[in-house]
């Protein structure tokens, strides 16, 4: 349960802190004095979004401090313990709201996202605003209640995770399906990809080609070439081997008259050697040529083949076995892609089936509750003061089903005000204030089947009074007996069945900001209370009557909630 909030710099709060018990919790107080700020806050420290107009004037930044026994929260304890937040029995959350619009956020101690603050929120508060009563209009709210009677949220959630599965398979198949017929695309590339494989072009053969080509086709003149050039430096009357010999000869009659030239006769001796060597490599190379006419015709037919292929795909010659591997790897795209949109087709067939299956059994289970929930509902009515009225909670299945995220039912709400009135739909019949009764009549059903440790309930009896105001707070305390219960009212009668009474008071000091004081109502500040709220004054008669009212009111041990 909620034992403690601090608050510091929101909105009119200064500084505040409010130490919270067990059982029934009435928060009251003029229009306007900061009682709904309270639960402001607490929706603050648990995780909903806030910008920098909620902090006090004048402030820099606001705070909300929240602590929870979790003796009766079970599921948030596990939670905690998931997330290695645990605490021994106790739980500290606070949110702190800067100037420039930055928030942060930690439960006992540790700087948690936004995301853990919300999750955790669900597992310790629920909160029921005065607004609540118009959603009861829309048909999604009417089937989320039924669902929550009924205890399907597990059903629910399962149905959703094969609906977004089966939506994404579907998302998938039709993109697969919308890229055109592959059939057409697979018989090209086949096609392609066989006449590029009968040819079989090498990684390097083209370039290995065109210097064979070049070669064949110039052999006569190489040939030539080279015999000439081993003529010239070698084999001639006077070839260059020669000349350098008798130049090498005068060089030594000069060595004989000038040793210093030595060096450069070793030199010439040198130059001679390789000289040597490339006529003998050219005279070798000559040997190994022959005009080979057959083989240049073999060759130059390959070369217009590679020219052919690569006009014909609109690349270089030299590319053409990079191409044969990107249509090779197409087709394969296209070969799996194939096989995808089988397996696709079988996976929404068989999603498809789960998701019905799940659907028409959670519609079974629907039609039951709503038996059990229109029931129950009609009874409380009765309770309320509305004793010819009765709910029918409809749930309607098209024929066939139309399968969606929430199943194959639409559930709907339908009253009759008054004895032989037939049902209608709650939009077209439900006066303000009977809405507000039948929202209570519901919020009060699903509370005891709530896990939540801590309700909250904000001016939720709006539009209801005397006797039947009561009621509802008689029904608040008996709720309050398994759950902890903080309710904003203006009703006396709502008010007076609280376990504690906290009077909500805004002072306005002169020349100062306005605050917000709490102040826990004991004895007589209660009965004072009361009567304001009764007859907007403590008269004699108005005490009276609150004594009467507080006295109406079993005081029945508190258990921990």
């Amino acid at each position: 349960m909620l034992s403690l909030i601090e608050i510091r710099d929101l909105a009119i709060i200064d500084h505040l802190e409010l130490d919270l018990a067990p059982g029934l919790t009435a928060l009251t107080g003029e229009t306007g004095a900061g009682k709904s700020i309270l639960l402001d806050a607490l929706q603050l420290v648990l995780g909903d979004r806030a910008d920098a107009g909620i902090i006090r004037f004048g402030a820099e930044r606001c705070q909300v401090t929240a602590r929870f026994d979790l003796d009766d929260a079970p599921e948030a304890e596990a939670w905690l313990a998931e997330q290695a937040l645990e605490a021994d029995g106790e739980c500290v959350v606070r949110r702190v709201v800067q100037r420039e619009g930055r928030s942060r956020a930690w439960i006992n101690g540790s700087a948690v996202p936004l995301q853990s603050l919300r999750a955790l929120g669900e597992r310790l508060v629920e909160i029921h605003g005065q607004h609540q009563h118009q959603a009861l209009l829309k048909r999604a709210e009417q089937r989320r209640l039924l669902d929550a009677f009924g205890g399907h949220e597990g059903a629910v959630e399962r149905l959703a995770d094969l609906w977004n599965r089966l939506r994404e398979a579907r998302r998938r198949l039709e993109t697969l399906e919308g890229a055109g017929d592959t059939a057409d695309r697979l018989e090209l590339l086949d096609y392609q990809i066989d006449e590029l494989e009968r040819f079989a072009p090498g990684e390097e053969e083209y370039s290995r080609l065109d210097e064979e080509q070049r070669r064949l086709a110039n052999a006569g003149r190489i040939l030539e070439g080279c015999s000439a050039l081993v003529t010239e430096l070698y084999e001639g009357d006077d070839a260059l081997h020669d000349r350098l010999g008798r130049l090498q000869a005068e060089l030594e009659v000069l060595v004989d008259l000038d040793p210093r030239l030595e060096g450069v006769t070793r030199l010439m001796e040198e130059s001679m050697i390789p000289l040597k060597e490339a006529a003998e490599q050219l005279r070798d190379h000559a040997t190994t040529l022959e005009l080979d006419p057959a083989r240049l015709q073999e060759v130059e037919e390959r070369i217009t083949r590679w020219h052919d292929l690569a006009r014909k795909h609109a690349v270089p010659p030299e590319e053409l076995p990079a191409l044969l591997l990107r249509l090779q790897s197409e087709r394969e795209g296209l070969l799996a892609g194939r096989e995808e949109l089988e397996t696709l087709r079988a996976a929404c067939q068989t999603l498809e089936q789960e998701a019905l299956a799940e659907a028409q059994a959670l519609s079974g289970s629907r039609r039951e509750a709503a038996a059990r929930l229109g029931d129950a509902v009609t009874g409380v009515l009765r309770e309320l003061g509305m004793g010819g009225a009765h709910l029918e909670v409809a749930v309607e299945t098209a024929d066939p089903p139309r399968l969606a995220a929430h199943g194959i039912d639409e559930v709907s709400f339908r009253v009759a005000t008054n004895p032989g009135q037939p049902p209608a739909p709650l939009e077209r019949i439900a006066s303000g204030g009977e809405l507000s009764r039948i929202g209570l009549a519901i919020q009060a059903l699903l509370a005891e089947a709530s896990c939540v440790p801590t309700l909250i309930y904000d001016e939720v009896d709006a539009g209801i009074g005397g006797a039947t105001a009561a009621i509802v707070g008689a029904r608040l305390r008996e709720v309050a007996q398994r759950r902890q219960v903080l309710c904003v009212t203006h009703l006396a009668q709502v008010a007076a069945h609280a376990h504690q009474q906290i009077r909500v008071t805004k002072e306005e000091h002169p020349g100062e900001d306005v605050t917000t004081t709490l102040e826990v109502l004991e004895s007589r500040a209660r009965e004072e209370e009361i009567a304001r709220m009764l007859s907007g004054k403590t008269s004699r008669e108005a005490l009276a009557h609150a004594r009467e009212l507080l006295a109406g009111v079993g005081d029945e041990p508190r258990r921990r909630a």
